[in-house]
């Protein structure tokens, strides 16, 4: 796919514009992916318009649920670069930590940070609990994309989670099982997934609403610009 295409494409999926410097980070990263999934399956068969809406088209939804403020961030289960990477390009502001146990896949997030001018800190580790070293001591925004974590391990993490920082978790119909550290906050639909979405969860004690209560991105406030 040409650069002005994925940028036409881009422009489509993403809930805010983005500016050039990011267009051309994500376009990088792009290319590698292309030329490593051959080799690695980082993503499944599909459409360069079905790659674009599936995987940055996600990653590119949670923008609206994260404030600009946010400075240190942590993607588990980077993978293929989603969410962390994107999110990376497009507030460059946010010092990322891509966390990814598959060495293989490691050396693709390292390769492609790199392709793609991004100060992302890359680890090859497995995150349990106790935390891995490396990781932050704290945290404004922590994803996870395709990775089940341990009530255990969701806890280590939330205490490491600034007053307002926040977890983001893509997921499907099932709730997950959350520890007392957690509480619910919203729940963003995604684009042409009908079951799937976006968790945005706190630290407890941050005047969070219960689950019945969730609503999805259209009933928040858009983050500031």
């Amino acid at each position: 796919m040409a650069a002005d295409a994925f940028a036409a494409g881009i422009a489509a999926v993403s809930p805010e514009p983005l500016a050039e410097a990011a267009l051309a980070a994500l376009y990088a990263h792009y290319r590698e992916l292309m030329r490593w999934n051959e080799r690695l399956g980082l993503i499944g068969p599909g459409t360069a318009d079905e790659v674009l809406v599936r995987h940055y088209g996600e990653a590119l939804a949670a923008l609206p649920l994260i404030p600009r403020s946010a400075r240190r961030g942590v993607d588990l289960g980077s993978g293929a670069g989603f969410p962390g990477l994107v999110l990376a390009a497009a507030r460059p502001a946010l010092e990322m930590t891509l966390v990814e146990a598959r060495e293989r896949k490691w050396s693709f997030l390292v390769t492609a940070a790199r392709k793609a001018s991004l100060p992302c800190r890359c680890l090859n580790v497995r995150v349990a609990s106790p935390l891995p070293a490396g990781l932050p001591e704290r945290i404004d925004l922590v994803t996870v994309r395709a990775l089940k974590l341990e009530t255990d391990v969701l806890g280590a993490l939330a205490r490491r989670l600034t007053p307002e920082g926040m977890m983001l978790l893509w997921a499907g119909e099932r709730d997950p099982e959350l520890p007392p550290e957690l509480v619910w906050q919203a729940s963003l639909p995604l684009a042409g997934a009908e079951r799937r979405r976006i968790l945005q969860l706190r630290p407890a004690g941050m005047g969070a609403i219960g689950k019945n209560d969730l609503v999805s991105s259209s009933d928040q406030e858009p983050a500031c610009p």
